[in-house]
């Protein structure tokens, strides 16, 4: 992170989205709830006999690159350095996930919010300087 000094800059893939600040939108999903996902399918899968799943994990809300940068800030009390460069071959504006078929089939939903996700993901940078080694 910027932030905790590991990188100088932060480069936003792209400005000229066709969305309201100009840069892409994610479906961020909080790790903790990534993981009550995986053990929701493993559980459905051990319960059902069923031996595949396919499924879209996320939070079926779209947040914008710019919107958590600043959310990061605000929440952490620290300061994001950003740059814009070029848009990624590949890339589009706009990825969310359809999280219905987790939510009817699993009886799974996100309980955390994108400030959740960038507050318990400074704590664990802070707290983990090098990372998991």
């Amino acid at each position: 992170l910027v932030a905790a000094g590991k990188l100088k800059e932060l480069t936003i893939f792209g400005s000229q989205w066709p969305t309201p600040d100009g840069t892409g939108i994610r479906d961020y999903i909080h790790v903790m709830d990534l993981a009550e996902s995986h053990l929701r399918a493993l559980h459905y899968l051990f319960n059902e006999g069923n031996n595949l799943l396919n499924i879209n994990i996320g939070t079926g809300k779209g947040t914008s690159v710019l919107q958590l940068i600043k959310t990061f800030e605000l929440v952490n009390n620290v300061k994001i350095s950003h740059k814009f460069g070029a848009k990624r071959p590949g890339d589009v504006a706009i990825t969310i996930a359809d999280n219905s078929l987790a939510l009817s089939t699993l009886n799974w939903e996100p309980k955390r919010t994108i400030e959740d996700m960038c507050k318990d993901s400074w704590n664990w940078t802070c707290k983990n300087p090098k990372g998991y080694f």
